[in-house]
């Protein structure tokens, strides 16, 4: 809870450059700081935003709601993850699919940093988490901390991706 510096609404706010807006301000406000600053000079009622306000609550709900459904049939709610591509809607192993598995063999078997590994695939030690946690290698959708079964091929075991679940989680590694 806050007050939005632009438009002066009192109530659930978040922060940008380490200013409260409201969520119609945040939705709006430029990524650059310099232009942020010029936005936020710039004030706006928050009787004025009223409206938006109401119906963006329910327009996100609606989004979300979408999203859900999309989710629970299977289908994938992002682009492509690394070892897949995407034809004619669908998602399939791409040409690197083999690589995942040797990326995930070699973290569980291997006494390897998750720098070296990364460096080794050449991917950042981020990209290198989000393919080790990526449900989608076993032919799972994860969406809203929900897992559904997808619509598409699995390039790994269940087994090798639990065994790395494991691991992660002994060593820490979030």
């Amino acid at each position: 809870m806050g007050v939005c510096k632009k438009c002066g609404y009192d109530g659930k706010t978040k922060e940008k450059f380490k200013t409260n807006l409201c969520s119609i301000c945040f939705h709006f406000s430029p990524d650059l700081e310099n232009s942020f600053n010029k936005y936020t000079q710039e004030e706006i009622s928050s009787e004025v935003l009223d409206t938006f306000r109401r119906y963006s609550e329910e327009f996100q709900n609606k989004k979300k709601n979408s999203m859900l459904k999309k989710a629970s049939q299977g289908s994938l709610m992002s682009r492509a993850p690394f070892g897949y591509k995407i034809i004619e809607g669908k998602l399939v192993p791409g040409e690197n699919f083999r690589e995942v598995e040797e990326i995930f063999e070699s973290f569980l078997n291997e006494k390897i940093s998750l720098n070296q590994l990364a460096k080794k695939h050449n991917l950042s030690v981020n990209g290198l988490k989000k393919i080790l946690k990526n449900f989608t290698y076993i032919g799972k959708i994860k969406f809203n901390n929900q897992i559904y079964d997808g619509g598409h091929t699995s390039i790994l075991s269940s087994t090798l991706f639990n065994h790395v679940q494991n691991k992660l989680e002994r060593l820490g590694i979030k």
